[in-house]
């Protein structure tokens, strides 16, 4: 973390904050992700649902950003490497059917 020896400037950086936000944002989908199980009011499941939604557009507009500033790498999947992750998923969906 950035140490503030400067009254007045922030005490953290712009990427130690998108990466705090980010972590934030991640939390907050786990939270609802367990609420959404949890409930048996379709009503509530449904504005749980919303509000995820939101939460997980939210968080990639924010890695987006993240990444275009050189603040967080990543590499862009393989078609061969998406095939074998819905194929994995797809498995462990039929099996537990």
């Amino acid at each position: 973390m950035t140490t503030n020896t400067n009254p007045g400037q922030p005490i953290m950086s712009e990427q130690e904050l998108m990466y705090d936000l980010l972590n934030q944002e991640k939390e907050i989908a786990k939270l609802y992700t367990t609420a959404i199980t949890e409930s048996s009011c379709p009503n509530m499941r449904q504005m749980l649902n919303q509000n995820m939604q939101q939460t997980c557009a939210d968080q990639y507009s924010l890695f987006d950003q993240m990444r275009n500033k050189g603040y967080y790498q990543s590499k862009d999947a393989q078609a061969n490497e998406v095939q074998q992750a819905k194929q994995k998923f797809s498995t462990m969906r039929n099996q537990i059917s």
